[in-house]
C-alpha cells in the first residue's frame, strides 16, 4: 500500500507574502535580541564588513507594536 505524503502540495508563490512576513519577523526578533543583550551585529555595506554596535541597531516599529 502506498503511503500518502504528510504534506499536501503547497504553491509557494501564492504564500509568498505570508512567508516574507514570517522571515522578516524572524530577522527583527534576532535584531531585538542582539540589542537587548548588548551584542553587536555584523553586516555588509558597500562590499565591506561592518560591525554595528547594539545602540545603533534599528528595530522596525511594526515589530515593536506586536
Amino acid at each position: 500500500m502506498k503511503k500518502k505524503p504528510i504534506f499536501s502540495y503547497i504553491n509557494f508563490a501564492e504564500q509568498a507574502k505570508a512567508i516574507e512576513r514570517i522571515l522578516q519577523a524572524g530577522v527583527q526578533e534576532a535584531l531585538w535580541t542582539h540589542k537587548q543583550l548588548g551584542n553587536p551585529i555584523v553586516i555588509s555595506k558597500d562590499g565591506k564588513v561592518v560591525i554595528v554596535p547594539p545602540e545603533e541597531i534599528v528595530i522596525s516599529p511594526e515589530f515593536l507594536r506586536s
